[in-house]
């Protein structure tokens, strides 16, 4: 048994209505990560992304959306947000009154895998270079120093990420935070399994092609914050 590591955050913020409590009851078992097979989709996947931290599940949500081909497995705690991820891909609306049986919208392919505990308890079960692309888009700053282990990007979460991509892998880290940005930076650079891809400042300044807003980017944004966009390759 994998022993549990001491979590800092929210697990649920405010009450969860109706509609979207019978979504977490009814259809997320449906989605919900197999641990006894982590890599097992509804389809035959070209790619294998994760996301650490959905949120509210729009980037997620969007990416799964645009790219049937691939797969994704979405770890999210917080159960608000893994909610609102089950409404956006459902289509079932808040205040909604359900009576038939919940399925994906029309337009979806089965492509989605949640996993709904510290993702440090999934890192173990996953194969060695086993996925293509892992997303860690605003994670929790943590800027207090006294605070600094509990940022994920730390050398044993790195090491693990680096376990698990394949070589030519992409790590996308998207932050808004003057601390993070140097702190992911120093962190990554101490790791010789990763390559960063910027070749000029806009590199990391700007999005990348095909990228989804996630809802703190925008109100990031709006409250003056320039977010950057690190890209790693597993090398």
């Amino acid at each position: 048994m994998l022993t549990q590591p001491q979590f800092f955050g929210r697990r649920k913020g405010r009450r969860i209505r109706k509609a979207k409590t019978v979504l977490l009851e009814e259809f997320l078992p449906s989605i919900k990560l197999d641990t006894n097979a982590p890599l097992k989709f509804g389809i035959k996947p070209q790619k294998i992304c994760l996301e650490i931290g959905f949120g509210d599940g729009i980037h997620l949500a969007e990416l799964a959306l645009r790219h049937p081909e691939n797969a994704y497995i979405g770890a999210e705690v917080f159960q608000n947000g893994v909610a609102n991820l089950l409404s956006l891909i459902t289509g079932v609306k808040q205040g909604a009154d359900i009576t038939d049986h919940i399925h994906l919208s029309e337009n979806r392919s089965d492509n989605i895998r949640i996993y709904d505990n510290d993702i440090r308890l999934l890192f173990p079960l996953l194969p060695d270079s086993s996925l293509d692309e892992v997303f860690l888009l605003f994670p929790d700053p943590w800027p207090k120093k006294r605070h600094a282990e509990r940022r994920f990007v730390n050398p044993d979460n790195i090491k693990e990420l680096a376990r698990i991509l394949k070589k030519g892998g992409m790590l996308h880290i998207a932050t808004d935070h003057p601390i993070y940005k140097v702190w992911t930076l120093r962190q990554m650079h101490q790791n010789q399994n990763f390559l960063w891809t910027a070749k000029c400042s806009n590199d990391w300044r700007y999005e990348p092609d095909d990228w989804v807003k996630t809802k703190y980017q925008l109100k990031a944004l709006k409250e003056g914050r320039r977010p950057v966009f690190f890209e790693y390759k597993r090398i």
